[in-house]
Formats: C-alpha cells, sequence, structure tokens
C-alpha cells in the first residue's frame, strides 16, 4: 500500500473515543422522546372516570350521573310500560256503516204538481225554510170561492138579526104574534150556523193552500232530491213503476250520525247499552271519534245470525259520510 492510500484509510478510521460519544447521544435521545410519552401519558390519565361516558336516564342531571358508581352508571333500568283504564282497553271491534240517525223525507198532502223546487242535493236547509211549492191555482180558487160565500152568509146573518129585531118589537105592541117571533129567531138561528159553516170551508180551502207551500220541518241538509219541476206528486204511490212520486226531497241532520252494526251473536255478551266506543271512519283511520251504544235490536236475524247495534256518534265532522263503512272499537267496562 502506497503512503497516500494509508492516509486514506487512516482518514475513514474512528477512535474509540468519538464511538463512545456517538453511543451516549442515542441513549438521550430515547430517554428524551420517552420522557415526553410519559408526560403525555399523565396528561391525558385514561385511567380516570373523567374519561367515561356515561349513559343517564332522561331527566337526570350531569350531578345525579356523577355521583353515580362506575359500575351502575352505564346500565340503563327497563322503563315499565304504561298502565291502560280500563275504559280504553278494547274488547271487541267490528264493522259497520255510517248512517243517519233520521232520515226525512218529505211528501206533499195531496196529489198536485211541483211548481217550484230551491233545493239541490248537499244544500243546508234551516227549519221552516220554504223547499218547495206546488201549483195552488184550483185551491186558491176554491178559497175564492170559500170566502164568497162566507160575505153571503155574514149579510144574512145582518138581515135576519133585523127581521128579528122588528118582529120583537111588533110582538112587545101585540101586532105581530108570538110564533112570528119565534119564527124569525129561528130564521136568524140558521144564517147564523151558515155563516159558521161557510167560514169552515174557506178555512179549509186556506189550508189547502198552505200546504201546497213545502216547508223544512229541521235543521238539516238535503241528502236526496226526489222530483223535478212540473212532475206529479202524492202522498203514498198506487202501484206500478212508473206512478207519481211520493216524496218530494230527503232530508238528514249531519250532526246526527249512527253506526249500524249487525253483530255476531257470539259477541253479544261483550256489548251493553251506554258502552263506550271509538269510532274510526274506513276512509281517514286515522280520525277517532267517541261513541256510546245507544240501541240494541230487540229481535235478532236468525238467517244471518246477527243482532242489530246502533253506536250514536259524539261532536261528527265533515269526514263522517252516511253509508260509507266504519270499524268500532268496544271498550271494556262493567256496566254500573
Amino acid at each position: 500500500m502506497n503512503p497516500e492510500q494509508k492516509s486514506n484509510v487512516a482518514q475513514l478510521h474512528i477512535s474509540p473515543e468519538d464511538r463512545r460519544r456517538s453511543s451516549s447521544t442515542v441513549k438521550w435521545i430515547f430517554i428524551g422522546v420517552a420522557g415526553v410519552i410519559l408526560a403525555a401519558v399523565l396528561a391525558w390519565k385514561p385511567w380516570s372516570s373523567e374519561g367515561q361516558r356515561t349513559i343517564t336516564r332522561p331527566g337526570r342531571t350531569d350531578a345525579m350521573a356523577a355521583a353515580t358508581p362506575p359500575s351502575i352508571a352505564p346500565s340503563i333500568a327497563p322503563t315499565a310500560a304504561p298502565v291502560v283504564p280500563a275504559d280504553d282497553r278494547g274488547a271487541l271491534t267490528v264493522s259497520g256503516y255510517i248512517i243517519n240517525r233520521e232520515r226525512i223525507e218529505i211528501s206533499p198532502r195531496f196529489l198536485g204538481v211541483v211548481k217550484w223546487i230551491g233545493v239541490k242535493k248537499g244544500d243546508a236547509v234551516t227549519n221552516g225554510q220554504v223547499v218547495v211549492l206546488l201549483d195552488d191555482a184550483e185551491y186558491r180558487a176554491r178559497l175564492n170561492e170559500a170566502e164568497g160565500r162566507v160575505a153571503q152568509s155574514r149579510v144574512a146573518v145582518a138581515k135576519g138579526e133585523l127581521d128579528y129585531e122588528r118582529t120583537r118589537q111588533l110582538t112587545l105592541t101585540r101586532i105581530e104574534s108570538k110564533q112570528s117571533e119565534d119564527d124569525a129567531r129561528l130564521q136568524l138561528d140558521s144564517v147564523r150556523a151558515a155563516l159558521h159553516e161557510a167560514q169552515g170551508v174557506a178555512e179549509l180551502a186556506r189550508t189547502y193552500v198552505d200546504w201546497c207551500i213545502i216547508r223544512s220541518p229541521i235543521n238539516g241538509v238535503v241528502v236526496e232530491k226526489l222530483v223535478n219541476p212540473n212532475e206529479l206528486v202524492m202522498p203514498q204511490s198506487f202501484g206500478g213503476g212508473r206512478g207519481p212520486s211520493t216524496a218530494l226531497i230527503a232530508l238528514a241532520d249531519p250532526q246526527d250520525l249512527q253506526v249500524e252494526i249487525d253483530m255476531n251473536e257470539s259477541d253479544l255478551a261483550k256489548v251493553f247499552l251506554g258502552q263506550k266506543c271509538r269510532v274510526s271512519p274506513e276512509a281517514y283511520p286515522e280520525k277517532t271519534y267517541a261513541g256510546t251504544v245507544a240501541e240494541i235490536a230487540p229481535e235478532a236475524n236468525r238467517a244471518k245470525g246477527t243482532l242489530q247495534i246502533k253506536v250514536q256518534i259524539h261532536d261528527p265532522d265533515k269526514f263522517l259520510t252516511p253509508e260509507l263503512s266504519a270499524k268500532v272499537e268496544f271498550l271494556t267496562r262493567t256496566p254500573k
């Protein structure tokens, strides 16, 4: 090896002293890193209860949760099911149809022709409102005739009173006999009776004229219009499919509704008069109405094995339409 190569190898040689210095520096680096890690662990304190998540029930404060031992805090006590009162428990649910408690069909009192009808299906009417007019020409003519007879009878009564008074004065002076006075008195009584009869005939004709004006007997809604102007109507049908109409319009009160149910005889033991119910129309299942058993039929249907039950609906509204179906839940409560 020439002198120049020896010189280069000598430069690469590490002395034992420098080797000891490098090992010492690495050791201090490891010690520093370990110290930083230890400081971070001490600052975090993962073993402390402050880092634990505690699940508390609704209504508990943080102070209550902190006071709870760690072994109990994470557990959640089971919530008891709410107690349902006996009146709110359903004993039976059946389906039926919503009906008007009363449906009124207005008919004429005599054979006549419809002159005017002022309502249509769905119109609201009030008690006493004029809804139909019948042709009253004939009855007004009869009324005029009867009133003429009344006027004639009044004239006859006035003449009879004058004749009787004259005859009575002549009888007092003995110019006329007692028999003449009696005849004049009887004649006066006769014309007075004729006047009373004429007044009765006139009152009957006036009643017929008044009957030509058809008024609503209730506050309600027109559920059906059965005739049109110029149609012939009469109180009752005489048979045949093309006879006169027997009714003018049909009315009902929309605030007086019931549910009609054909109850199976095997379920009758669960139903009694006055029983509380919940009514829900099939068209609006989210709507619920309070009801009461209002009627239990006294006779069953042998062919069907059912008994008719009617449930009165409290506070009905526009969502309840007659003749649509509804579910009725009968609540469990023993009658007192």
